[in-house]
């Protein structure tokens, strides 16, 4: 049974315009550009909508429908009252073309800016392995169909137009979050979201999510874990550390033999004697003591830093996972007993973990902890957890390490070895690997 339905329909470009009024003609069931179409046919045949399928499944006829970020053909006569008028307005974040129609070709500029998927080497034969479970994160967010609603809706973009070069949008952060997800990716994509595409300016309000036609969880399944890894990168104790490494290797190719960690334990002792509060003097030390397994020696260093961290939230939270870390690698090693340092670490663990507030940072090191305390079980299931976030190689290298000396406890040997084999081939140079091996090459493991 046909019915007559009032449309207000946004006419103008550029320059500027304004609403107009049609009735025209509905059926049972239709949608909204239905009777957009009708009215091309019957009264405006110069009005621009953009649409291609019809379909809810190319995202070309986004607009605004009574407000909402909507797409057209999805939107049902029957979602309104018959004696309301419908609002049609095109997309407010972005410059209007002609009528309903935007220029939508920002975000095309921002899908430039998206490191392509890089994969790793082919397994010996050939081939890629991977497992269902693996992928089933990143292929939610495949299903994206670019009709960029999400972009229109968020107002870190919507109502501060200053904001677009620095801010990628939620339909490119779940882009991020696929390839970094994505089981094979090694391209590192979490300092690039973070400082250069705005990640840190979306405050998670789920605008986004609620205008999804594909319903897909872009915040809770997409940004917020994005947020977290970003956050995992700048403060977990093995990336700062792998960094240094990798900072003074790019800056003085010295190999890395015993002598040479001496000299630069040296050099760092002298400038602290001449300024006791020297922080870059403290890591320095830190990592020289770290890389000759002096670790005892290496957590006095990692203290003295917690003293003269200041009151920045970075550098705070930074000093007390390293600290914590280096602790356990301490216990680890034998050189100090957990009873000793244990309420110290969860102090450490729990400031650090307050500070930065996500579930995911320090991770690696929470596992570590349950392995020296003797809770081999628990070390096992986070290891595995901390290993599934394919977090930077210096972390999943000391998670694999972790792991491996779990499974040697749990009994399960081979297991072990090979855990320890992909934790050595990561990052040869994680000073875990040494007494980690040590631990496993005796005939009975014993853990805390």
């Amino acid at each position: 049974m046909s019915y007559d339905v009032r449309l207000r329909v946004w006419r103008g470009d550029a320059s500027g315009g304004g609403l107009q009024d049609f009735t025209v003609e509905a059926e049972e069931g239709e949608v909204v550009l239905d009777v957009l179409h009708r009215v091309q046919a019957t009264q405006a045949g110069d009005l621009a909508v953009r649409w291609n399928c019809k379909a809810g499944k190319c995202g070309s006829c986004s607009a605004e429908v009574n407000g909402m970020p909507r797409l057209m053909c999805m939107s049902r006569l029957s979602l309104f009252d018959r004696d309301e008028a419908i609002t049609v307005t095109p997309m407010r974040t972005f410059p209007v073309i002609r009528d309903l129609v935007t220029d939508v070709s920002f975000n095309y500029e921002q899908a430039k800016q998206v490191p392509a998927f890089r994969p790793r080497p082919r397994d010996k034969d050939g081939t890629y392995r991977m497992q269902q479970q693996d992928v089933e994160r990143s292929q939610e967010f495949r299903k994206c169909i670019e009709c960029f609603l999400c972009q229109d809706t968020c107002h870190v973009i919507r109502d501060h137009e200053e904001n677009k070069p620095a801010f990628a949008g939620p339909r490119f952060f779940i882009r991020y979050a696929e390839l970094d997800m994505h089981p094979l990716d090694t391209h590192d994509r979490r300092a690039l979201a973070q400082e250069q595409r705005g990640l840190g300016m979306c405050n998670i309000t789920k605008c986004c999510t609620e205008v999804c036609p594909e319903n897909i969880k872009i915040t809770d399944n997409g940004i917020i874990p994005m947020k977290e890894r970003a956050v995992d990168a700048k403060y977990d104790p093995l990336v700062w550390l792998g960094s240094k490494i990798g900072r003074r290797q790019d800056a003085e190719p010295v190999a890395t033999q015993p002598g040479d960690w001496g000299r630069q334990e040296q050099s760092a002792k002298a400038r602290l004697e001449r300024k006791p509060k020297d922080r870059e003097a403290l890591e320095s030390l830190e990592q020289a003591l770290v890389q000759q397994e002096r670790f005892a020696e290496a957590a006095d260093a990692t203290r003295r830093s917690l003293d003269v961290a200041g009151r920045s939230r970075s550098a705070r939270t930074r000093a007390l996972g390293n600290h914590a870390w280096t602790l356990l690698c301490a216990v680890e090693a034998g050189q100090l007993s957990l009873e000793s340092v244990r309420s110290e670490v969860a102090s450490a663990l729990g400031q650090a973990q307050e500070l930065v507030g996500t579930g995911t940072t320090l991770a690696g090191t929470q596992a570590l902890f349950q392995l020296v305390s003797g809770h081999v079980a628990d070390a096992e299931r986070e290891a595995r957890d901390a290993l599934s976030w394919e977090r930077s190689t210096q972390e999943r290298s000391d998670d694999r390490l972790t792991l491996a000396r779990a499974l040697d406890a749990l009994g399960r040997s081979d297991e072990a070895r090979g855990a320890f084999d992909e934790g050595r081939a990561l990052w040869p140079e994680n000073p875990r690997v040494a007494p980690v091996r040590r631990s496993l090459e005796k005939p009975t493991t014993t853990v805390g």
